[in-house]
């Protein structure tokens, strides 16, 4: 909400114009970002296949280094590296951000971003990334899938470029430095559950991040993606014991692919939306009842921006499906 003898102010950025698009550097970039996953798939498989055991066991032992062994995340090289990769990744698709009230944000306070859909993967935050410079918030991270952070080659890009485990810890020592958070509600589950022809947003039973939310005080922030489910083309199995199996390694293990079969994205121009912080008091220890109320009103206000701006990008006809 804007402050009292303030109006409202709507802003747009525009990846391509803010950054412009040189395609060659784009695609370096999110070979980098993305092909990271990939590479990793490619290296074990050609280990396996065609290195003797020798050989093999020291391409274990140095991916299970990768795995543990500390990263800076304020390393100079990684932060150029990282905006290297939100600039040109902003200009690439190119991704757009619209903010309905840019007025309601100051640099000062921390605020919780409920993002959604995940999709294969949910790229738009990179709209919403400090190094992007888009939003008026010097302290930004994205909480994601602890399974990142085990990934050799992912954890480093990844968290150079502002990402954190998406623990309880990790998230309440985060909004107590001074961080805005960004959360993808529906995490790994939604993922399993998407659907060809429709957006898909696990948030139902998803109240921790509310709770959290109310009990430090900070303001809720509905925001929507529109066009990101279709960077990706995507197939995985059904059934509850995929189901079931994902939740297990907090990961989704579906095939996907971009440009040519590969892990590059097709380019296709993504609209993040962030809809009016919704405020909370400070409430340490809020009660069930409490929790899912808010809880229902940011349902009602993500379901409200999502209708509000669909045609506006293209997506009359498309549905939002709250599981």
């Amino acid at each position: 909400m804007a402050r009292e003898g303030e109006e409202e102010e709507g802003r747009v950025f525009k990846g391509r114009e803010e950054f412009g698009s040189n395609l060659i550097h784009a695609l370096v970039a999110l070979g980098i970002w993305l092909g990271t996953i990939h590479f990793n798939i490619a290296l074990l498989l050609i280990s396996l296949l065609f290195l003797p055991l020798s050989k093999l066991l020291l391409v274990l032992g140095l991916l299970a280094i990768l795995m543990f062994i500390p990263i800076d995340d304020k390393s100079k090289f990684g932060r150029r590296l990282s905006r290297y990769i939100c600039k040109h990744a902003c200009g690439y698709f190119p991704v757009s951000l619209h903010v309905e009230d840019i007025k309601a944000f100051h640099p000062d306070r921390a605020y919780v971003f409920g993002y959604e859909p995940h999709s294969v993967l949910p790229i738009g935050v990179v709209a919403l990334a400090d190094l992007t410079g888009f939003m008026p918030l010097p302290k930004i991270k994205v909480l994601a899938s602890s399974a990142v952070f085990y990934t050799p080659f992912l954890r480093h890009i990844w968290t150079w470029l502002g990402l954190a485990p998406a623990t309880k810890k990790n998230f309440m020592s985060l909004l107590k430095a001074g961080y805005s958070c960004i959360i993808v509600p529906g995490g790994v589950q939604e993922t399993s559950l998407m659907e060809h022809g429709s957006e898909i947003a696990f948030l139902k039973m998803r109240r921790g991040f509310v709770r959290i939310a109310m009990e430090m005080g900070h303001p809720l922030v509905p925001v929507f993606c529109f066009g990101q489910s279709h960077i990706y083309k995507w197939w995985k199995p059904g059934g509850k014991l995929f189901l079931q199996f994902s939740r297990a390694i907090k990961f989704t293990p579906i095939y996907f692919w971009g440009i040519f079969g590969s892990p590059l994205p097709f380019r296709h121009p993504m609209h993040v939306v962030v809809g009016r912080p919704i405020e909370l008091k400070k409430n340490p220890h809020p009660t069930m009842e409490e929790v899912i109320e808010v809880h229902s009103q940011f349902v009602e206000a993500l379901q409200d921006l999502f209708e509000r701006h669909k045609a506006e990008f293209g997506y009359a006809d498309l549905p939002l499906k709250i599981l």
